[in-house]
């Protein structure tokens, strides 16, 4: 391994493997980035930037694998994914460990991570429903027609930090379980949680050159983009990137599917039960330091929710942050000191423009953890939606608070957002909930569900300036993205059947 400078002396520093081939190999690349614990800022692992001819032999890897894999039996497949989800279960803290580490979410966040994405592993599992085709028999004279669902060539995932776990579990095991071949991107961040996936899947009995893993940044982005072998690309990340790779993959003929940022909006009724209300939006608020393109990052307080403000922050601030891995943490760090900066900046922005800081969590301060990125969880209220704070995605612990007079005003706030990946209401008046769920422009609606991610057998389904695409992750969906559609109309005509009696006589020769 290569060394790193740490406290003052020099130590071996790891060096995470491409994965190429079913061999976890040292990239020959001159250009490394360092990955940091969050917590500490030290330097933990390094990561290469992969070279032009370690990703050309990825995807050639896929390529070469894909003609065998795609002709295995689904039966077999399935088998594969049947093992797979066992050891991730048997893993799971080891697999938490990892993205506490590199990640910073607490381990019982972290824990969830890997839960989340294991549900998706388990759906798999289904595939013998899931790719069935269809039928209708005599659609004329001896003429039926059929379809086959068939798997559409090597396909690529480009993951975010924010799930190290979750994310490429909703990508390589749904594209796989279908017969592709996979060339998958982690996040160059938080690396060390999909090289452990790796491990697992292929003792699971996945063939080598089935999966193959290439780290880097812009470079790896742009050749999974324009590689004429790859097929199709799912990606999660910022809006940025993510609309840079729609339109890049699709000008290339790819599919792509691209969920990206968010700002979800929580609607607290005035009649909605107090209780779990409060501690539903402090949850989806401030977990997993608010760095979920779901969290609840917007409360609207309908009338006289307005006065349950002064409990709102008291909840907020029994909150314990701390490093990841320590005993009562409630908050851990965020993925960088770049992403800190922004969030500070963010919160000053709201003061700046007027609004008001009910809890600040800008100078927390975390013994024996000096060097990381914490905010504590914040709140700012009197927000209107012209403020910088309002119409930037903050991905950190803060909760912007904006008021409406009426059920109809909130939805109207809501609408005029560009963003749709999820809503929340909070009410126990069922008309009122059944009016916000078909009003509002919105994917993923939670009532009196503050995080409404759909369990994999549906799918996720964020909307407008939060998905580009036109088929979603996972589910049914999911499949529709990973395969394409055989028709086939035959006719054998009925007068064409082998007509000759059996010959029951003895038979004779030469005669």
């Amino acid at each position: 391994g290569r060394t790193a400078h740490n406290n003052g002396q020099w130590k071996p520093c790891p060096t995470t493997k491409l994965f190429i081939n079913g061999k976890f190999v040292e990239s020959k690349t001159s250009e490394w980035l360092d990955i940091h614990n969050p917590a500490t800022n030290e330097v933990i692992a390094r990561v290469p930037k992969a070279t032009q001819e370690e990703m050309l032999s990825a995807v050639d890897s896929c390529s070469q694998s894909y003609h065998s894999w795609s002709e295995t039996s689904i039966l077999a497949r399935q088998q594969i994914f049947l093992r797979y989800q066992q050891l991730i279960k048997d893993n799971i803290k080891e697999l938490a460990r990892s993205i506490t580490l590199e990640q910073g979410k607490t381990l019982a966040d972290a824990e969830g991570d890997v839960f989340r994405g294991l549900q998706v592993v388990e759906h798999t599992c289904s595939i013998t429903s899931l790719m069935l085709g269809e039928t209708l028999p005599s659609i004329t004279k001896d003429m039926d027609t059929y379809t086959y669902r068939l798997p559409i060539g090597v396909c690529a995932g480009i993951a975010p930090f924010n799930f190290p776990a979750m994310i490429p579990l909703w990508m390589f095991p749904m594209g796989m379980v279908c017969g592709n071949t996979y060339l998958l991107k982690p996040s160059e961040r938080v690396p060390a949680c999909t090289m452990l996936l790796a491990k697992m899947l292929q003792d699971a009995g996945m063939p080598d050159g089935t999966l193959n893993i290439i780290h880097g940044q812009h470079d790896a982005v742009n050749f999974i983009c324009d590689h004429p072998a790859i097929k199709a690309i799912s990606f999660v990340g910022s809006n940025q990137a993510g609309e840079y790779i729609y339109e890049r993959g699709s000008k290339n003929g790819k599919r792509v599917q691209s969920n990206m940022g968010a700002k979800n909006h929580g609607v607290v009724m005035p009649d909605a039960n107090k209780e779990t209300t409060l501690n539903q939006l402090v949850g989806a608020a401030f977990g997993a330091a608010g760095q979920r393109c779901m969290a609840l990052s917007t409360a609207i307080l309908v009338g006289e929710a307005r006065s349950w403000l002064p409990e709102l922050v008291d909840r907020a601030k029994a909150l314990r942050v701390n490093a990841g891995d320590q005993a009562g943490v409630d908050v851990g760090p965020l993925i960088s000191p770049q992403a800190k900066e922004r969030v500070n900046s963010l919160i000053q922005s709201g003061v700046d423009e007027g609004a008001q800081l009910l809890l600040d969590g800008r100078n927390v301060k975390v013994q024996g953890y000096e060097n990381g990125n914490f905010v504590g969880p914040t709140i700012i209220c009197n927000v209107t939606p012209q403020m910088k704070c309002y119409t930037e995605e903050i991905f950190g612990p803060v909760l912007v608070v904006l008021e409406a007079e009426s059920l109809d005003d909130a939805i109207s706030l809501v609408n005029n957002n560009p963003y749709g990946n999820g809503t929340a209401i909070f009410t126990t008046n069922g008309a009122t909930a059944r009016k916000y769920t078909h009003k509002v422009d919105v994917g993923q609606i939670g009532v009196n569900v503050p995080i409404p991610v759909p369990l994999p057998m549906f799918s996720f389904t964020g909307s407008r300036g939060s998905f580009r695409g036109d088929t979603n992750f996972y589910g049914k969906q999911g499949i529709q993205f990973y395969t394409q559609i055989k028709t086939v109309t035959s006719q054998w005509k009925a007068e064409d059947s082998t007509v000759k009696t059996p010959a029951v006589s003895m038979p004779t020769m030469g005669r």
